[in-house]
């Protein structure tokens, strides 16, 4: 058996002849088929695409509209909401489903000032630092 394996690596150097006949098989050799399909269709992508990225600018006044923002967000589009206008009860209510929705989408979301948010599904990247001023207060009016 060595014998073989020295003969055959003189063969794939070029030192010697290999002679296939010289080999007994002791087992039988399953042979196994394999099947290949080749998908004739070409996808062409076109690397120099001119799409803007739209941002959405939302002011909620109910709760109803939640579903709309998110639609945003699934779609891949960043969404800018004011909650400013809102009683606290309902800011804080939709925030908390927003944030979810965030959450679920895998996205981020960005406090820009008092009541007004940015939020970005996972293909946007949020950067900058938020001043000092609004570090110190709560999200919320009524947080302090």
């Amino acid at each position: 058996m060595g014998g073989k394996f020295v003969d055959k690596v003189k063969y794939f150097m070029g030192l010697d002849d290999y002679d296939e006949d010289e080999e007994i098989m002791d087992t039988p050799v399953e042979v196994e088929e394999e099947v290949k399909t080749i998908n004739n269709a070409k996808k062409v992508l076109n690397i120099h695409t001119n799409s803007q990225m739209k941002v959405m600018v939302c002011e909620p006044v109910e709760f109803e509209e939640c579903p709309k923002i998110v639609d945003n967000l699934k779609n891949r589009k960043p969404v800018i909401i004011n909650l400013e206008k809102l009683d606290n009860d309902l800011a804080k209510k939709i925030f908390d489903f927003l944030n979810g929705a965030v959450y679920a989408v895998d996205g981020n979301i960005q406090k820009i000032s008092k009541g007004i948010f940015i939020l970005a599904p996972n293909n946007v990247d949020i950067g900058g630092n938020i001043s000092e001023e609004f570090k110190n207060k709560g999200i919320f009016p009524w947080q302090k």
